[in-house]
């Protein structure tokens, strides 16, 4: 199945998923009388078009078998297709089951109601041996559709190309609350104890909590709750998970529990307690507080951890030197700024690939410079997977699993008709939500609509604006990234153009001022290389300022180190491997080169 493209055809079509309905025809509308006439007839559902104007034969088929419709300037999804295990229906457990699980306070009755099985199962953590697990269905809308396997030494499993949703998930579709935990036995302590509405994420908490499993169901199955438990471990991991769950689900209706001294989760806290002190976590759960007003108990456990453990680097992408100049975390604003033309969007999009291949960073991208949108996604394929954008170099199986990594990774914000700030928060909050995004581009700030009220300089706007945008990205807790654009270009005594600094950047020094990174990017043609200025790191553990030297990768779009050598800057090593591809042989991941060799061909 195809997708709806009208634009490819010069259709000038609304953002729409079905029906049918007139437009002009960009063929024939300009030479007639009557320029506003509608003889374009088009079909969202199978993609036809057909001018009825008489002597006009501009007619066809839009689907696109190659890319993505656009829904409201957001990239629409493909619908995956899972695996599902077999239901046996056989919920008898053993007498040893029995007694472990009433030992951690769940009784028979919850184990029958929640259809807890038992069996031999081969898990790959004791190389393909088959152990006896408890087994935890998954069911969604009735219908199997997952199932974790747990032995007694704690080895886990889920079915392979299954799918991920919540644990019990039924229970809460028409409910106005839920509860949401770190494990099926923190799940079924709180149902133990009487509250039916309790879920648990699928694969526990871990350092980076992605979470996936709530993109498809968060409307259906969240839109309707007034308030949302979120009943977490209490340790570092509980609280990624914790805080990630906020930001998608909202503060406003979010309340969180803790289980009192020496309890690490529910079911500690049930086998310890009983169950009416467990139910009474539920009423004793925190408010997130107002904004903007906080106590040390707001933040306690994040305090506590920074005790522990000290400020900590942020995230690097994996080159020496420019990781320590800076490294990045959410809630910042980095602005890039550099000579036109001279890779400031290629830099910024490397950036996003490195962050996504090595931390699961989502990316947003507002760049109508990169319109239309299949070629910026092309450059962003080509990173990934290391090829030329042609099918002379990436194969068919490598380019369809790039644009199936592409649609969970990568979205792209195109509203056609409105491209001011506020339009584009709109956009990018949705995504935070559905999505789990990290981190928002704007590239570049020139092509914002800029709504300046009337008496205002454009320095108060500006300022203003980067206020809007950093209240925007803490309150989310994702990365902006702003690509700016100079002023006017200086020139120095010879005629080379001057390297720029923020405070070039067209309009207001607040670009520097405001921004918790800055860099900017400039090609010395000279010495074939490309240098990266580290200018501004407003903490001292995220980094400092300094300047990094890449060579471009002329294949795929990369930046590679280049090093100071005898009076040159050598590139030793390309990377041309398929970042989606793991374990390729090392042979195929560096090259020797001499300074003046080009990366080699594929």
């Amino acid at each position: 199945m195809g997708y709806v493209n009208f634009a490819k055809y010069g259709i000038d079509a609304p953002n729409r998923t079905s029906g049918h309905m007139k437009v002009k025809c960009p063929k024939c509308s300009n030479l007639r009388k009557n320029k506003t006439d509608k003889s374009l007839s088009i079909n969202y559902d199978d993609g036809s078009f057909k001018c009825h104007y008489t002597g006009c034969d501009f007619s066809g088929y839009a689907k696109d078998d190659d890319w993505r419709s656009w829904t409201n300037g957001i990239q629409a999804a493909q619908h995956k297709v899972y695996k599902k295990p077999a239901w046996r229906n056989n919920t008898t457990l053993s007498e040893k089951a029995v007694k472990y699980f009433e030992g951690r306070g769940i009784s028979q009755k919850t184990l029958a109601d929640m259809k807890i099985c038992e069996g031999f199962e081969a898990m790959p953590q004791a190389e393909g041996k088959k152990m006896n697990t408890i087994q935890f269905p998954y069911f969604l809308n009735g219908e199997l559709v997952n199932m974790k396997y747990r032995t007694g030494n704690k080895f886990f499993k889920m079915v392979s190309g299954a799918e991920l949703v919540l644990y019990n998930i039924d229970a809460i579709k028409e409910s106005t609350e839920a509860l949401i935990t770190e494990g099926e036995f923190d799940a079924l302590s709180y149902i133990e104890a009487g509250y039916k509405y309790a879920v648990s994420v699928p694969n526990g908490a871990s350092s980076s909590n992605k979470l996936e499993f709530l993109d498809e169901y968060i409307e259906s199955h969240f839109e309707n709750k007034e308030t949302i438990y979120i009943a977490s471990d209490n340790d570092k991991c509980g609280i990624i998970l914790r805080n990630e769950l906020v930001r998608r689900l909202g503060a406003e209706r979010c309340r969180i529990v803790t289980y009192g001294e020496g309890c690490k989760d529910a079911n500690e806290h049930l086998v310890r307690y009983g169950k009416h002190s467990l139910l009474n976590t539920i009423e004793k759960a925190v408010e997130i507080k107002v904004e903007g007003i906080f106590r040390v108990s707001d933040f306690e456990a994040e305090l506590d951890f920074l005790y522990e453990n000290g400020l900590q680097r942020g995230l690097s992408i994996g080159h020496d030197i420019f990781d320590d100049l800076i490294s990045f975390e959410t809630g910042r604003l980095l602005t890039v700024t550099g000579v036109p033309s001279h890779g400031k969007s290629v830099f910024v999009d490397y950036i996003a690939e490195c962050l996504n291949k090595r931390y699961g960073w989502k990316f947003a991208y507002f760049s109508p410079e990169n319109y239309p949108l299949q070629i910026h996604a092309s450059s962003l394929i080509s990173k990934i997977t290391g090829r030329k954008f042609h099918k002379e170099f990436l194969k068919p199986s490598e380019y369809k699993h790039a644009k199936q990594f592409m649609d969970e990774n990568f979205f792209f914000i195109y509203p056609r008709d409105n491209f001011s700030l506020d339009n584009i928060f709109n956009k990018a909050a949705y995504l935070v939500k559905k999505k789990g995004i990290n981190c928002l581009v704007i590239d570049p700030w020139n092509r914002l609509e800029h709504n300046q009220s009337p008496g205002m300089n454009e320095t108060n706007y500006i300022s203003k604006a980067l206020d809007d945008i950093c209240a925007f990205h803490q309150k989310h807790n994702i990365m902006t990234i702003l690509v700016a654009h100079p002023t006017k270009m200086k020139r120095d005594a010879k005629g080379n153009v001057e390297r720029p600094t923020l405070y070039d950047i067209n309009g207001s020094a607040n670009f520097y001022n405001k921004s918790d990174f800055g860099i900017s990017v400039y090609r010395d043609t000279n010495l074939d290389i490309v240098e990266v200025n580290v200018q501004k790191v407003k903490f001292r553990h995220l980094g400092k300022a300094g300047r990094a030297y890449f060579r471009y990768n002329i294949n795929n779009g990369r930046f590679s180190d280049a090093v100071l050598q005898g009076g040159e800057y050598v590139c030793l090593q390309w990377d041309n491997t398929n970042h989606l591809v793991k374990n390729e042989p090392e042979e195929q991941d560096l090259f020797d080169l001499t300074p003046t060799d080009e990366p080699p061909p594929f």
